[in-house]
């Protein structure tokens, strides 16, 4: 039997630690209850090696709480998947975790309940806690990355439903396609023209070579059109579409008071000006011309949004759905 206690919904305010697993790199941070962060660090992610993962995970709880004289801290842990009914980790692209009962690994190599969730989700969590979207009772935040991600919070708790799936934006249709849309690209979950193939980074450039030729990233991109290039800010414009399209449909479906964007592609300063702008037409409004209210905002904590949010999974009140 494990020795770790059973999980309670509510614990007193203390120090938490929080743990953002990626393919490449594992962070862990440490947040006082205000939210200041009190120790941090980041080590290499293990490649394609399970056991040395767990090993990673263990050794830098185990430094945090030595470097702090603390004992017993909550640990909440974001993935790049999500566990299925069995918890068995699924869709994670470090594959050595698929399959994996990892929270049961990690809780029983801590000797303490954890507590798990989609790195997207993490950043929602995060930003809906003490972030772009503190104090809004719905917020959808989006990883604009290599690939793309979102999760959904509801008056502070994350939503997942039956399926582990709320907030799969990505991996949905690009809405409203038009001739401009087509060829639709492959997407590797098996479907074509996934919003992932249109608003991700790499969407964004193979877009850019389509039209041009040219082989350029999506920071390359932004910084040419900022600087007079008229293909590029072609680019940026055919993308912005995209993106106000795909979030228009998210606003017909959940209405959120506010959408955060994360990710290296939420850089892009024009789209917080340019997306809100072009999703009203596409926003349902009974043919009144009646202002869309939601907010499109960047993420206040960046890079430390998924860590941060890992931590505050055991400051929300458990899981929606």
């Amino acid at each position: 039997m494990p020795r770790y206690p059973v999980e309670s919904d509510t614990v007193p305010p203390r120090p938490a630690i929080g743990v953002d697993l990626g393919g490449t790199k594992t962070e862990a941070i440490v947040l006082a209850p205000d939210g200041r962060a009190l120790w941090r660090e980041r080590v290499a992610t293990p490649g394609g090696d399970y056991r040395a993962t767990l090993a990673a995970v263990a050794g830098l709880v185990a430094r945090a709480e030595r470097d702090l004289n603390l004992r017993g801290c909550t640990v909440g842990v974001g993935t790049p998947g999500t566990a299925t009914a069995a918890g068995l980790l699924k869709n994670a692209n470090s594959t050595c975790l698929n399959g994996q009962p990892l929270q049961r690994d990690l809780s029983e190599a801590l000797d303490r309940p954890v507590r798990m969730a989609n790195d997207a989700n993490c950043l929602a969590l995060s930003e809906a806690t003490d972030g772009a979207g503190e104090g809004a009772p719905v917020v959808f935040a989006v990883i604009l990355g290599t690939g793309v991600g979102a999760g959904v919070v509801v008056h502070g708790r994350q939503l997942e439903g039956p399926n582990g799936l709320a907030g799969e934006w990505g991996h949905n249709p690009l809405p409203w396609a038009g001739a401009g849309d087509t060829p639709a690209p492959p997407c590797y979950c098996g479907q074509h023209g996934c919003i992932e193939t249109w608003v991700s980074g790499p969407g964004m450039a193979r877009d850019h070579a389509r039209h041009t030729g040219q082989a350029l990233t999506a920071a390359q991109i932004g910084t040419n059109a900022a600087h007079g290039d008229a293909a590029c800010e072609a680019t940026l414009q055919r993308y912005e579409l995209r993106l106000a399209r795909a979030l228009a449909h998210v606003i017909n479906l959940l209405d959120p008071h506010v959408v955060v964007l994360g990710g290296g592609v939420s850089q892009l300063d024009r789209l917080l000006v340019n997306v809100p702008l072009l999703w009203g037409r596409f926003v349902f409004s009974g043919g009144l011309k009646d202002p869309v209210r939601t907010q499109l905002k960047r993420s206040l904590h960046g890079d430390s949004s998924g860590v941060r949010g890992a931590a505050w999974l055991w400051r929300s009140a458990g899981t929606a759905g």
